[in-house]
Formats: C-alpha cells, sequence, structure tokens
C-alpha cells in the first residue's frame, strides 16, 4: 500500500507538526471510550467526498493535498484501506495509525 504508518507513541509529534489527524470510528465507540483530543470527527462512509481534493464537498481546512493525514480507526484496520484510499485521491502524504485508537489509549493507561 505504501502507507508510512504511525506509531501511537508519535501521534503528538505529527499532531505537532501540522497533520491532521482523522477519528473515523463510529458514534458508539466513540461515546464508550472516549475522544482523541485534537482530532477532526469524519465518519468513515463520507471520508472521501469530505477529504479529496476535487470534491465540492471537501472540508474548508482539507484544502491543502500534500498534507500530512493521519486516519484512526478503532484498531488499525479499516483505517489503512481508507488511507490508501486518500492516497489514491491525491493526498500522497495519507497514513494511519497502527493499532488505532485502542494502540494510544494503551499509552495514556500505562503508569508513567
Amino acid at each position: 500500500m505504501g502507507l508510512e504508518r504511525v506509531h501511537a507513541s508519535d501521534l503528538e509529534r505529527e499532531m505537532a507538526a501540522g497533520a491532521l489527524v482523522v477519528d473515523t470510528r463510529p458514534v458508539d465507540q466513540r461515546d464508550r471510550d472516549g475522544d482523541l483530543p485534537g482530532a477532526v470527527v469524519i465518519d468513515r462512509n463520507v471520508l472521501e467526498w469530505r477529504l479529496d481534493p476535487s470534491s465540492p464537498h471537501r472540508l474548508p481546512f482539507a484544502d491543502d493535498p500534500a498534507r500530512r493525514i493521519v486516519v484512526v480507526c478503532n484498531e488499525g484496520y479499516s483505517s489503512s484501506l481508507a488511507a490508501h484510499t486518500l492516497q489514491r485521491l491525491g493526498l500522497s502524504r495519507a497514513t494511519d495509525l497502527i493499532g488505532g485508537f485502542q494502540a494510544w489509549a494503551a499509552l495514556r493507561r500505562r503508569p508513567a
């Protein structure tokens, strides 16, 4: 697929560097497990419409096809497929989070 996948421990660094983090988890998972701070929520079934550089339904902040986009799902499976699709739409730096939200949350639960 050609994804340079992101480790959960690197997500904050990616965000600080300007990456757009997109949470595609369904509402029931977000309600159960919580939000991903700093992420934009976009339902998986409209992801391509909202981020495609040529779409008239693109979100206003998704105007740079060279911007790093990190797609996050629950466990890192559907996000890989979504990121690959985004790359095919011309968003060459799209990728996903290894292990998804659950990997990120597990890091937060570890004692310091």
